[in-house]
């Protein structure tokens, strides 16, 4: 599971972090980090799929929305009864009766 973690979240980080850093210019003397490849990257993408290339960067963070939360869905799935019994102990730790109750605090002087 921890490489499944890994080969989804590496990919995410990579293409964010160049995102960040060719869209803010911040290159420190690379190429493949400057707003010009930024550009060219997205007009070569944007003419190959027929869009506008401003679109693009929404669309592809909605799908790592999306990617995420089926990512999410399947991890909660995996461990499904390890997180019951997480929310089980813990409705019973709010509902036991040493704890003052609602009626015995409005009698209070």
């Amino acid at each position: 599971m921890r490489w499944f973690l890994i080969f989804w979240a590496g990919p995410i980080v990579f293409l964010g972090g160049w995102y960040w850093l060719s869209y803010y210019d911040m290159n420190f003397g690379i190429l493949m980090l400057s707003r010009q490849v930024h550009d060219l990257t997205f007009q070569l993408y944007g003419k190959a799929l027929g869009l506008p290339p401003e679109t693009i960067p929404p669309l592809v963070a909605r799908a790592i929305a999306v990617d995420s939360l089926v990512v999410f869905a399947i991890l909660g799935f995996r461990k499904r009864k390890s997180i019951i019994a997480w929310w089980r102990a813990r409705q019973a730790l709010n509902s036991s009766p040493d704890l003052a109750s609602k009626e015995s605090l409005s009698r209070a002087p």
